[in-house]
C-alpha cells in the first residue's frame, strides 16, 4: 500500500526529532554496538508510529532493543515535547528490528559461495 503525503511527512518529522532524541540519551551505542533508526512507517490514521532500528556489531539484538523498549515512556514523553505542535496526538511507537543489513550480508555470502563453485567447475 502506498503512504500518503501526509504520512511521508510525519515519519520524516518523527524520524529526525526521533533521531535527536536517540542521540541526547545515549541510545546510539548499547552494549558495544551502534543503533540507528533505519526508518519510521507510519500507519494511516497516524495513531502508530512503526520504528525500524538497525543494529550493528551489538552481541545481543534482541537485547538491545529489550533496552530501548525500557526506555520507551521516556522517549515517547521527549517526542510529544518537540512535535507538539506539530501533531495533534502523538503516534503509539513501536519498535522493530531492521534486519535488511543482516539479509544484505546473507545474500553476499551465498553469491560468493556460488562464485567459488563455479570457478571450482572450470
Amino acid at each position: 500500500m502506498l503512504e500518503g503525503k501526509r504520512q511521508k511527512q510525519v515519519a520524516g518529522v518523527i524520524h529526525e526529532e526521533m533521531t535527536g532524541i536517540f542521540r541526547k540519551m545515549g541510545l546510539g551505542m548499547i552494549d558495544g554496538g551502534l543503533v540507528s533508526i533505519s526508518s519510521v512507517k507510519i500507519t494511516p490514521d497516524l495513531l502508530e508510529a512503526r520504528i525500524y532500528l538497525s543494529v550493528f556489531q551489538a552481541k545481543d539484538n534482541e537485547a538491545v532493543l529489550k533496552k530501548i523498549e525500557e526506555k520507551a515512556h521516556e522517549i515517547k514523553r521527549e517526542l510529544a515535547a518537540k512535535v507538539r505542535s506539530q501533531l495533534r496526538r502523538i503516534p503509539e511507537i513501536k519498535y522493530f528490528l531492521d534486519d535488511t543489513l543482516d539479509q544484505v550480508f546473507k545474500m553476499e555470502e551465498l553469491f560468493k559461495k556460488i562464485e567459488e563453485e563455479k570457478k571450482g567447475e572450470e
